[in-house]
């Protein structure tokens, strides 16, 4: 028995849909990117705020190194040139010196009176003892807990998926 077919109809069908997904990989990527920045967004906001730097360093970028045809990746943190300290809210760190703030706001370490007009040292964490000598320290160091912001968010994976999704039928289902 021979069955003849002819799939040519199919062929085309496929075709666009195979088109259609790989034009919908970076709206669809970008959706789900979407759904996480806001909840670090939010996570951010939360609880002590001094000057929102942090808050206003979020971001989400398309990565056109690690995306390709039918691939989109989009990366979520915050810029470590705007909050340098984002790092240390969201890890915890030790507290090693006493701290005070300026007149403008900024939160500074106390330099030791015989240090002033000095040069700073610098600070590549191989030089524990200059810094200690240029800083006040602090009798024992103290343990500023984590705040995370960024790792909660891993939590909103299902609704980004979910996002992703939806943006992705959307696009296949009307061209």
């Amino acid at each position: 028995m021979t069955i003849k077919a002819d799939l040519g109809g199919l062929n085309r069908l496929m075709g666009k849909l195979g088109t259609r997904m790989q034009e919908a990989a970076r709206p669809a990527a970008q959706a789900a990117a979407d759904v996480l920045y806001q909840e670090v967004q939010r996570n951010a906001n939360r609880g002590k705020r001094s000057s929102g730097k942090l808050a206003s360093a979020i971001y989400q970028a398309y990565s056109a190194d690690n995306s390709g045809p039918g691939r989109a990746v989009y990366h979520v943190s915050w810029n470590a040139r705007k909050a340098p300290h984002g790092h240390l809210v969201e890890f915890g760190h030790l507290q090693r010196y006493e701290y005070y703030q300026d007149e403008q706001g900024r939160v500074r370490p106390k330099v030791r009176p015989e240090m002033y007009g000095k040069p700073k040292p610098k600070s590549n964490g191989r030089n524990r003892a200059a810094l200690d000598a240029y800083y006040v320290t602090l009798p024992t160091p103290v343990h500023v807990p984590a705040r995370p912001f960024v790792r909660p968010a891993m939590a909103k994976f299902p609704q980004a998926m979910a996002a992703a999704r939806a943006e992705l039928l959307k696009r296949i289902n009307n061209p």
